[in-house]
Formats: C-alpha cells, structure tokens, sequence
C-alpha cells in the first residue's frame, strides 16, 4: 500500500480573539466527552485545480459552518501522515496512504454562534471547544500527533 498517493488536503488553525484554538470532536468515533484521540482541526480535500488559500475557507464553512476568517499565517512545508493499518484500504475508498497537508493559521472574526455543525447533513463534528495551542497534540488521534506538534511550534505566536 505504500505506493498508494497522498490525498492533497488543507487544515486550519482557527485562533480566537483570546489566543485559543478551535477543535472540534469527530461524530464517527467512539469518543466519551473529554476523552483523547477523538478531537481535531478542520481539514479537508483540495479540489483539482483549487488555490489551498480558498480550500481552507471552503472547508471551515462545510465543517463548521461558517468561512468568518482571516488567514494570519501558514505552515511553509507541506506536511504528511499515512493512514493506520486499521484505515489503510477503507478510508477515502482505499485511494490514499494518508495525506498531504497544507495548513494556515486563521483567526476567527465572527462570534461563538456563527459555529454551526448541524448544517451539513452528515456532519463530521458533533461537539466543539475552544483550547490552548499546547493541548493539540494530547487530543488528536496517535497518527496525527506528530503534526499537530509541528502546529504547536509553528503557529505559538499567534496564542494567547
């Protein structure tokens, strides 16, 4: 499977006012509330052709309801994970090995009821929380840690 691509994909870093950044808990994982490995960052595919800057709103409206950004910051490396084991084969229909990611550094200018998760219906989310840029790496899934710690680093001068 490793001569499986990468799926081209964007991620977003959405800092409030206050410093603190968006997660969001996946609604496919048997998560309790609180509990680590079902949180993340807004993410999605890049449609062919698509400027990554313009798939980083398109994404944060489609998942979480709302584009009430501005782009502060982005990552200069594209960065990648592959998929577990488990994953390899059914995620994405079997097409990738994991991921290729471009993310950007957002700060929010709406307010806390632009977040809407029920607009999609299928939503991927189905809780939220705004939390410190240092928790990231301790909520997401084992296979996206390593990324969610360059994330720490690269964008701590946009927290709080």
């Amino acid at each position: 499977m490793s001569d499986l691509p990468y799926r081209p994909n964007v991620g977003a870093v959405l800092f409030n006012r206050d410093g603190l950044v968006f997660v969001a808990r996946r609604a496919d994982l048997p998560n309790a509330e609180g509990s680590p490995g079902g949180w993340q960052l807004p993410q999605g595919g890049i449609d062919e052709g698509e400027d990554p800057a313009d798939a980083v709103l398109r994404e944060l409206e489609e998942e979480i309801g709302t584009r009430k950004a501005d782009t502060i910051g982005e990552h200069p490396d594209w960065l990648t994970y592959d998929l577990p084991p488990d994953l390899l084969g059914i995620a994405w229909r079997g097409l990738y090995r994991g991921q290729r990611q471009r993310w950007f550094a957002l700060r929010f200018a709406g307010t806390d009821s632009d977040i809407r998760l029920d607009l999609d219906p299928h939503p991927e989310f189905d809780a939220w929380r705004w939390v410190p840029l240092a928790e990231l790496p301790s909520l997401a899934v084992p296979f996206k840690r390593a990324i969610y710690d360059v994330l720490a680093v690269s964008f701590a001068r946009f927290a709080g």
